[in-house]
């Protein structure tokens, strides 16, 4: 498979993880969250076995293959030599196949009702004791919730055709333990104080170092934007 194949936002915006736009609103959060996924698999043994489920363009693929990974990616929209196109509801693999799932920024795009579906897809194809390392937008961040009580409306994460399975953490929380996840540990990125969260959308080149800030003074995982989540099957 030499080919590549994008569809949907792929389409549109090329290869964007990979080539990381500074100017992007979302820039910080996701170096910070790159960041943190690192941390996680310095405490994973070079010989599992790791899949990158909704990899996009397979840029984390590519980066944890050159430091000796056994890895690969898969996603729904794009194909490529580092990315295998399936259905993320039904993975073409055995049981207990893989030592750890990466999952990152991937339920919010799926249907309400697929979500569940997809974690116990997941569940599946982790060995016994394996690792979840997850992340997940929260609907109820601090901004969502202070915009709420003064407007009757929520602060999205992303428009709604791109985010549609948009919930508070605490549901997701909820999935992850019917579908027979333990959670291990929980933190959370951009606590999204309003004139912080308006600076950083604004000028995320020039106002991410108030991710970091943010972070340490206000270490609430509920308030934060994204979540991180280590789960164990």
């Amino acid at each position: 498979m030499n080919e590549t194949k994008r569809t949907n936002e792929y389409a549109g915006r090329g290869d964007y993880h990979r080539h990381l736009d500074p100017h992007w609103s979302y820039a910080p959060i996701y170096r910070k969250k790159v960041r943190w996924v690192d941390e996680v698999l310095k405490n994973v043994p070079i010989s599992d076995r790791l899949i990158d489920v909704g990899s996009g363009e397979g840029a984390l693929v590519e980066r944890y293959r050159q430091t000796g990974r056994n890895i690969i990616g898969v996603d729904t929209a794009y194909e490529s030599p580092l990315v295998q196109r399936v259905n993320l509801l039904t993975l073409p693999f055995d049981d207990n196949s893989f030592d750890v799932v990466l999952l990152l920024d991937v339920l919010e795009h799926l249907q309400l009702l697929e979500q569940s579906k997809a974690l116990v897809e997941m569940r599946r194809v982790l060995k016994r004791g394996g690792i979840l390392v997850m992340t997940v937008p929260n609907l109820a961040h601090l901004h969502s919730r202070i915009k709420f009580l003064c407007s009757g409306k929520l602060t999205r994460t992303s428009a709604v055709e791109r985010h549609p399975g948009d919930r508070p953490v605490s549901e997701y929380m909820e999935l992850l333990s019917t579908a027979g996840f333990t959670i291990e540990q929980r933190g959370g990125i951009f606590p999204t104080v309003p004139i912080a969260f308006k600076a950083v959308n604004s000028y995320p080149k020039q106002m991410g170092w108030l991710v970091d800030l943010l972070d340490i003074c206000l270490p609430f995982p509920s308030l934060a934007f994204l979540n991180t989540i280590l789960a164990r099957s």
